[in-house]
């Protein structure tokens, strides 16, 4: 009978197969070159391609293996996302939530990697299969930019090793992160999730994460690659840049890191360069990435990016992420036709499988799903507030204990821990400053407090809610407040504080008016409380809870203090009260610049660039935006180097930032006057104040100019003190090298350091510089030379001092 034979078959299939796998080489055990040419081409095809994406609110379209795969689309409720094969999309979630998945191929010993979003926490499903009797919630720690001010890399450090051992225990093989892309413009939907306007602080905090974080024996992914420094219609836009502008300032932190830190892989961005996608450009993924700075890694792609999946090989992207149908299939066409050289192929699936050769699902690393959160949540809670900027301090800081407080804000009662879309994080709870100024024992004018709680409870009942994880809700409008009860306030307290909040995210960038520049409501509410308090003699603090840069010049001077926050993960309202009340000494420093006004930006006339007529319908997708360029006139004066450069007044210059203390700053010497190979710079630092602190050192250095325009002064290194006494000294050295002196030649394709006089500048900001001295370089240095890719086929005319 017929059912007898296939069973039958049924059973001796196993035993064949076994036999099978037992002949063919099995990852770890043969070498990745045996394994690679025991594959299929099918197989080579699934492992270069994820296997789709569960995103909230988008159902992936399904497609039988013979069907002809649809074009992308949009719908009225949410995202469609790009067909997948139905056999993938019927495999359960190792960890639900999680970003994106790789093919695992059993019979060659290869198993599926597992990565997810979260670069400030792991971002999963915080439930699973509706189980609500088991949580699955993550720390979410500070924010990228909050991180940065720190200018403290073994901080940096200490919290990316606790973010890693998340990352590892929750069963996850790379983190999609950090973000560490340049701080262009202060409408950058993402700024939070990056670190700086300054490349090198850019670069040596995030080798830092890196660092933690691959301790635990789990990967990063750096992002985006390159010169994705917007969120408007980034899918599109064409960035045209100078060769010296990426190489000095888009592209050098992403060198710092694979040369300190070695990440497991590099994301590519959405956005083109100079014409052409990152994801589908040698020049940027191979000739520069590998050959130059010698990264040995594996390249994927952001989610969806880029166009033309038999590019993206050739380029040297390797994996494509999270995977389409349609990708696959390309591939394997393309390989048919001639069009895809199988070496290439082979070579890209090489990279990947000796990434998964590290990774703790290859390990079959135990996973406990149970983090150490009540230990991470006090390291983000200590790292927050030593982060944290303290902007203004008129004798209102810090507050002595047992006050009454007027706590005015919507974000004073809901704490915005970090940003939204793929940089936020499903926590188990988040501290408001109501409740870590209640936990801290200070007392809060219950009526304010009772009429905040009751009107932010009915306007969140009445928010529309988003029709998926991009979309923000619109903002609770500020609370209007009477006369009457604000000048009650000032009567009944001791003094008052009043939280800003703005947040931003993924999809899109954030605007001038009601954002960058406070609502009419908020200045009206700010006036009424500065001229109540003041009128009794009473102090006005004002806490900035913001994941980009606002204006403050209009209103500061009604305020008798200014507590820069950023966005400080879940432990926020008790991060905030420790540097409030003086538990922590505030010692961070801007690491982005405050202008006095938006127009006074250097990318302000020129971001997000303008639109392009689509070459066809298809063309504009929602989901994508429409065509359009940014030309980055600014060219190589981003920030800092743009103020001071072209002498223009900020409201907060980079490297800003008061103390509880003070600092001197003296014995500043240089191991040479003139430069041979390496020189040593150091400065001693004395606290003469009378509490204990911290102090960031920052060390700028003027460079001849004679033959290329060079901005006024750069950071080329820092340091922090460890905790100083009142009285207390301590010695710090930092090294210039020739790398330090050079600019980018771009009619030589080389960095070069002109020979002249530099000047060490020593400082507490780059507008405070305390110590200067000196030194010669004889001769010209011309480092190794490299090569002539990423040139814009437009002339671009960039400013000049």
């Amino acid at each position: 009978m017929k059912w007898i034979s296939t069973f039958a078959a049924a059973i001796i299939l196993p035993a064949s197969i076994l036999a099978q796998e037992q002949q063919v080489p099995q990852l770890g055990k043969a070498s990745v070159k045996q394994v690679v040419a025991a594959m299929t081409l099918e197989e080579k095809a699934k492992l270069v391609v994820g296997m789709g994406f569960k995103m909230p609110g988008a159902a992936p379209a399904r497609r039988s293996n013979t069907d002809r795969p649809k074009s992308d689309s949009v719908s009225k409720e949410g995202f469609q996302l790009p067909p997948v094969d139905p056999t993938d999309a019927a495999i359960p979630e190792k960890v639900a939530g999680a970003a994106g998945r790789t093919h695992a191929i059993p019979r060659l010993g290869i198993p599926s990697m597992t990565l997810s979003d979260g670069p400030a926490g792991v971002r999963i499903d915080p439930f699973r299969n509706g189980d609500s009797s088991r949580s699955y919630y993550a720390t979410a720690f500070p924010v990228g930019t909050l991180l940065a001010s720190s200018w403290d890399t073994a901080l940096v450090q200490k919290v990316g090793t606790a973010f890693g051992s998340e990352i590892r225990d929750f069963g996850i093989d790379i983190i999609l992160g950090p973000g560490m892309n340049i701080h262009r413009n202060p409408l950058g939907g993402r700024n939070f999730e990056y670190f700086s306007e300054d490349p090198l602080l850019t670069g040596k905090i995030a080798a830092a994460m890196v660092r933690g974080i691959q301790s635990n024996g789990v990967g990063t992914s750096i992002k985006h690659f390159a010169a994705n420094n917007q969120e408007t219609n980034r899918n599109q836009v064409n960035t045209i840049v100078s060769e010296r502008a990426l190489r000095e300032i888009y592209l050098k932190g992403f060198e710092i890191v694979v040369r300190e830190s070695s990440p497991w892989t590099v994301m590519s961005s959405y956005n083109k360069i100079n014409g052409v996608y990152t994801s589908e450009t040698a020049g940027l993924l191979t000739t520069i990435l590998r050959d130059e700075w010698g990264f040995k890694g594996l390249v994927m792609t952001d989610w969806f990016g880029g166009r033309n999946a038999v590019a993206q090989e050739n380029a040297g992207n390797d994996l494509l992420m999270p995977g389409t149908a349609t990708q696959t299939k390309s591939i394997l066409d393309a390989v048919d036709s001639g069009k895809l050289d199988i070496k290439v192929l082979d070579r890209n699936i090489e990279k990947i499988l000796n990434i998964i050769l590290l990774s703790p699902s290859f390990k079959n690393y135990l996973v406990s799903e149970k983090p150490e959160l009540k230990n991470n949540a006090t390291i983000t809670r200590n790292a927050a507030a030593e982060s944290m900027v303290l902007l203004r301090n008129e004798n209102a800081l810090p507050i002595a204990a047992k006050k009454k407080i007027a706590l005015f804000g919507n974000t004073s009662y809901v704490l915005i821990a970090g940003g939204t879309g793929s940089g936020d994080v499903h926590k188990a709870y988040t501290v408001t400053l109501k409740q870590g100024l209640e936990n801290a024992g200070f007392s809060l004018n219950e009526k304010l407090a009772s009429g905040y709680e009751d009107y932010i409870k009915v306007q969140n009942a009445n928010r529309p809610k988003p029709r998926n994880f991009f979309m923000l809700p619109p903002p609770i409008p500020e609370m209007k407040q009477e006369t009457e009860i604000v000048n009650q306030a000032a009567e009944e307290s001791d003094l008052a504080i009043f939280t800003l909040g703005r947040n931003a995210g993924e999809g899109a960038d954030r605007k001038v008016d009601n954002d960058f520049n406070l609502s009419d409501d908020e200045k009206t509410l700010l006036k009424q409380i500065s001229e109540a308090f003041h009128k009794k003699g009473k102090k006005l603090i004002v806490v900035l809870n913001i994941g980009g840069v606002i204006e403050t010049t209009s209103w500061r001077d009604e305020a008798n203090a200014i507590l820069l926050a950023w966005q400080p993960g879940l432990e926020g309202g008790n991060s905030i009260t420790d540097v409030l009340s003086g538990k922590q000494n505030p010692a961070g420093k801007l690491a982005t610049s405050f202008p006095l006004k938006y127009d006074d930006v250097p990318s302000a006339k020129n971001f997000p660039g303008h639109e392009l007529e689509p070459a066809s319908p298809s063309a504009v997708n929602p989901m994508r935006g429409r065509p359009s360029e940014v030309i980055y006139e600014d060219g190589i004066y981003v920030g800092y180097r743009y103020y001071q450069s072209f002498r223009i007044k900020t409201a907060y210059p980079f490297g800003y930032g008061l103390s509880y203390t003070q600092f001197k700053y003296s014995n500043l010497t240089l191991s040479s006057t003139s430069f041979k190979d390496k020189l040593l710079v150091n400065v001693t630092v004395t606290n003469t104040g009378n509490v204990a602190g911290k102090e960031v050192v920052e060390l700028y250095l003027s460079a001849p100019a004679s033959k290329i325009n060079k901005p006024e002064e750069e950071l080329k290194g820092f340091a922090k003190t460890r905790l100083l006494n009142p009285g207390e000294s301590q010695s710090l050295q930092l090294v210039l090298d020739a790398s330090s002196l050079a600019s980018f030649d771009t009619s030589l394709t080389r960095w070069v350091a002109e020979a002249g006089t530099y000047q060490v500048k020593i400082g507490a900001s780059v507008e405070d510089i305390r110590l200067k001295k000196d030194f010669t370089l004889g001769n010209e240095i011309q480092l190794q030379k490299l090569n002539k890719v990423l040139v814009p086929q437009v002339e671009i005319k960039e400013m000049k001092p």
